[in-house]
């Protein structure tokens, strides 16, 4: 257990360096976005029958997101959580973000359902009082408005909830946990698995974001 631990920590030592490294090579300053990921290594999230894992999904929207922001004139600073198939812990996440002075946080997610003709975007915000918290439902109204227009996803809502990568923001930034539709309903699993659609989405994800900045 105090090596699971010792190595634990010593991944997050890593992560961190790695970013600092990073912060160091840019000269301008910029706000600091970080988007999370949602789960990773051995925490699938949800995954579909044949395989579909949440997990990948969510890293290769974040990635593009990345790739995306590079081809800009003026890039933003956007950090990634994780950049591969690892596992990081919810509590690392959080203190990943505080740690880098994180000016905003979006957690990328995908949602399940039993019945697979649930579908839709969903946003979630913390459900504590904070000095972030109208610009957390801005951004979460945003975003939701631009994946209802932009790629005809449907409205679920943008919804409070305690959810620790919430609740780890309160005081410290603005941020939002986007459910990017079901990867349980055969439509929007479909989608959500293409190249050409994983860019549409990141490009939603991005314009959202240089919009609140």
């Amino acid at each position: 257990m105090k090596m699971k631990i010792a190595l634990k920590n010593v991944s997050f030592v890593l992560l961190l360096l790695k970013m600092c490294v990073i912060f160091s090579q840019e000269q301008a300053l910029k706000n600091r976005i970080i988007l999370d990921p949602g789960h990773g290594g051995r925490d699938f999230g949800t995954m579909t029958k044949s395989g579909i894992k949440e997990k990948d999904v969510a890293l290769n929207i974040a990635r593009e997101v990345l790739r995306l922001n590079k081809k800009l004139n003026s890039p933003l600073e956007i950090l990634l959580t994780r950049y591969t198939d690892t596992l990081v812990s919810l509590a690392d996440r959080s203190e990943l973000a505080r740690s880098l002075d994180a000016d905003l946080l979006v957690s990328l997610h995908l949602n399940h359902a039993e019945n697979p003709s649930a579908r839709g975007i969903e946003v979630y915000i913390g459900d504590r009082p904070s000095k972030y918290l109208s610009a957390s439902i801005w951004l979460s109204y945003k975003l939701q408005k631009n994946f209802i227009s932009a790629l005809g996803f449907e409205s679920r809502g943008v919804k409070f909830a305690d959810f620790k990568v919430l609740r780890d923001a309160t005081n410290w930034y603005p941020a939002c946990l986007v459910e990017i539709g079901f990867l349980s309903n055969p439509d929007e699993r479909n989608y959500l698995t293409q190249g050409k659609h994983i860019t549409f989405i990141a490009k939603v994800i991005l314009t959202t974001i240089i919009n609140h900045n």
